[in-house]
C-alpha cells in the first residue's frame, strides 16, 4: 500500500513539474538584441500601421474596456511614465512583451494584447517603435485591473495557450523575390495585426487559421467584422486600386464610407506611404478566397 502511495505521489510530482515547465514564460535574452540605432521616423510609421492610438488613446493613456466572453480587459497605459506606463521598461522588456507576451516581472500577458501578431515583427522595427513611444509626454493615468473569471484568471495557463497559438511563422507563402508582397504580408500579418479582428476565434480564443481573414463576430459582440479575402463574400469585386483608395480615403468602391472601430484604423493607415497601401492591397488579393464563416 505504501509503495502504491509513493508511486502515486511521484507521478503527481512529475505531472506538476511538467505543468510548470510547459507553462513557464519564455524570454528573449539580452544576447539576442541587435546593435541598432533606433529610427523614430520608422517607429512612427509602424505606430500608424499598428493603429496603436486606436486602443491606447491619443496620449497612450489607455483605459479602453474590451468586453469579451472571457471577461473585461482594460487597455494599459503605454506612455513613457515610469509608474502607470512603460517608462521603466528597457528595450528587452519591450521586446519580450511584444514578441512573447511576457511582462518585465515575468508574467504572461493575456492575448487581448495582440502579441500573437507582433511575434512576427523584426527586432529592429520593435526598437524603432519603442523610440517613437518614448518621445510621448508621460501620462500618469492608472488603469484598473482586468476583470477575468475562473479559470481564465489563472495566468500560468496562458503558457499552454501560447504553445498552441503563438507562432512566428508567416501565414501566406511568398516568393523570395516578391518584395511588395513580402511587405504587404508583414504589414497585415504582423504590424497591422489585421487577423486579430478579421479572423474568427475558437472557444479558447485562438485564431481559426483555416478561416484566415474571413471575418467573424465583433469582439464586443455587436455586428460582424467583414471578410477581407478575395471571395465573393469579401473583396472579390475590389481591385487593388479600390483597396488603396479605401485605405487612403475611407471610401468603398460604391462610395460607402468606413465606420465603427475601423474608422480610426483607416485614419491611421491613410498616413502611411503609398508603397505600403499598394503592398497591403497586393497581399489581401493574394490570400486564399474564403466564404464568411458560419455564426
Amino acid at each position: 500500500m505504501r509503495s502504491v502511495a509513493l508511486r502515486l505521489g511521484l507521478a503527481l510530482l512529475v505531472l506538476a513539474a511538467a505543468g510548470l515547465w510547459l507553462t513557464r514564460p519564455q524570454r528573449i535574452q539580452q544576447a539576442a538584441l541587435l546593435a541598432h540605432e533606433p529610427d523614430p521616423v520608422n517607429g512612427e510609421r509602424l505606430f500608424l500601421a499598428g493603429g496603436c492610438a486606436s486602443c491606447h488613446g491619443d496620449r497612450l493613456e489607455g483605459g479602453l474596456e474590451l468586453v469579451t466572453a472571457f471577461g473585461t480587459f482594460r487597455v494599459p497605459n503605454i506612455s513613457p511614465e515610469p509608474g502607470a506606463g512603460i517608462g521603466g521598461w528597457d528595450d528587452l522588456d519591450f521586446i519580450n512583451a511584444m514578441k512573447l507576451g511576457v511582462s518585465p516581472n515575468g508574467r504572461h500577458y493575456y492575448p487581448a494584447f495582440p502579441y500573437t501578431s507582433y511575434a512576427r515583427m523584426e527586432l529592429a522595427d520593435l526598437l524603432d517603435l519603442k523610440a517613437w513611444l518614448d518621445g510621448y509626454e508621460p501620462v500618469g493615468t492608472a488603469v484598473p485591473a482586468h476583470e477575468i473569471g475562473f479559470p481564465w484568471n489563472i495566468r500560468r495557463g496562458i503558457g499552454l495557450w501560447k504553445r498552441l497559438y503563438l507562432s512566428t511563422a508567416p501565414v501566406l507563402g511568398v516568393p523570395d523575390g516578391d518584395e511588395r508582397l513580402q511587405r504587404g504580408r508583414y504589414l497585415v500579418e504582423a504590424v497591422g495585426h489585421c487577423a486579430e479582428c478579421h479572423t474568427p476565434r475558437n472557444r479558447l480564443g485562438g485564431l481559426r487559421m483555416q478561416q484566415w481573414l474571413a471575418g467573424g463576430p465583433q469582439p464586443d459582440g455587436e455586428g460582424r467584422v467583414p471578410n477581407i479575402t478575395p471571395h465573393r463574400d469579401g473583396l472579390a469585386d475590389w481591385s487593388e486600386r479600390d483597396i488603396v483608395r479605401y485605405l487612403k480615403s475611407g471610401f468603398t468602391p460604391d462610395y460607402d464610407t468606413v465606420g465603427g472601430s475601423m474608422a480610426a484604423v483607416q485614419e491611421n493607415l491613410a498616413r502611411l506611404p503609398d508603397r505600403d497601401h499598394d503592398a497591403i492591397a497586393n497581399y489581401l488579393l493574394a490570400v486564399t478566397p474564403l466564404p464568411d464563416p458560419p455564426d
